[in-house]
This record gives structure tokens, sequence and C-alpha cells, in this order.
């Protein structure tokens, strides 16, 4: 059986993604809304008031780099 699961995550979603893997990239403001849609999906949680990256949302984050990437080169 193979647990992983595609996400068709926006422009957005992704760029939160990418400034949630490192603290010290985190942006002053957050688009709420894109971070509502990552928490139900699973890939960011909230710790304290601070969201943060799950594991699973550092697995899809690694996986998408290349997929990123061959959209850049497109």
């Amino acid at each position: 059986m193979n647990d992983e699961v595609d996400y068709d995550l926006t422009p957005a979603q992704w760029e939160v993604l990418k400034n949630l893997r490192n603290a010290a990239s985190r942006p002053q403001r957050m688009n709420r809304f894109t971070i509502q849609g990552l928490i139900a999906l699973g890939l960011v949680a909230i710790n304290g008031d601070v969201p943060a990256l799950t594991s699973n949302g550092r697995k899809v984050l690694i996986r998408g780099s290349s997929c990123l990437l061959l959209d850049l080169a497109a």
C-alpha cells in the first residue's frame, strides 16, 4: 500500500511551506487563509501561536521541490 498522496497546492501554499522550513526565514505576515488550508491538509500545525511544518509537510516540500524546479524551467 502506498501512503504517498499528491497534493495540488497553490503557489501561495508552496511559498508558505518554503518559508516555514527555517524559523529565521519566517516572514512577518503570512496569509491566514493559506495557513488554515495547509493545517486542514495536515502539512502545518500551530506550535504555540506560530505555524510550523509537520513531518508530512516536510515530506511534501521535499518531494515537491523537484516539481517546482520543473515548473520554473518550463
